[in-house]
């Protein structure tokens, strides 16, 4: 991605988790860019913030799309209104995540399968859903946002690493099936950034081993 301006103009972008944090600095730069953007999120009220800030940044056109990505029935919907009243996407950006930790002993069903669902499979869905448009116009850009714990894992966090290797390993198949053919699929893996999601994981860690 580039901070060029116009460097993206004619493309439309979606980004899931769009209004906070890597999320928004993702979408406020592809506006920036000049691409036109999609932008998916749990809370409104941060979608519209995010929206504005782009559209003065010099985003063509922003649309905000609601909904929680953990939910497979709520992203089709999504996906529906998105096909329908926006431009094709060019560039999906998988950056909606959660980042929760527990030790394994503690890690119950329902805390493993949602970090999967957020962190894996809604990637998956999106990418499925919009991959084909990218190879029918022979030009896509498909970026997960993983994590340095999707490449070695840590104390604490064997569900969120768990979730991460999962997208890492999904961003390189992807990537080997479609190569030569227009579109490419990588990861970016970030250590430590602060963002709210992030210190929320590190107060929860430190409260419990006490460092």
């Amino acid at each position: 991605m580039t901070d060029g301006v116009g460097a993206l103009k004619g493309r439309t972008a979606l980004v899931t988790g769009g209004g906070r944090g890597i999320g928004r600095a993702i979408a406020l730069a592809l506006g920036r860019a000049g691409a036109g953007l999609v932008l998916s999120g749990r809370t409104e009220s941060a979608l519209r913030s995010t929206a504005a800030d782009a559209t003065d940044a010099g985003a063509p056109a922003v649309g905000c799309y609601p909904l929680d990505v953990a939910d497979p029935a709520a992203v089709a919907a999504a996906l529906d209104r998105i096909r329908a009243e926006t431009p094709p996407v060019d560039i999906l950006v998988n950056n909606a995540g959660v980042a929760e930790s527990e030790a394994l002993a503690r890690t119950d069903l329902a805390f493993w399968q949602r970090h999967l669902a957020i962190n894996a499979t809604a990637p998956y869905l999106f990418t499925r859903a919009l991959l084909p448009g990218m190879l029918e116009r022979r030009w896509g850009r498909v970026i997960n946002i993983a994590s340095t714990v999707g490449l070695a894992g840590a104390p604490y966090i064997a569900a969120y690493s768990a979730s991460k290797h999962a997208l890492v390993g999904l961003t390189r198949s992807v990537a080997a099936e479609v190569t030569g053919r227009g579109v490419t699929v990588n990861a970016v893996c970030p250590g430590y950034v602060a963002t709210d999601l992030a210190s929320r994981a590190a107060a929860r860690i430190s409260e419990k081993t006490g460092q």
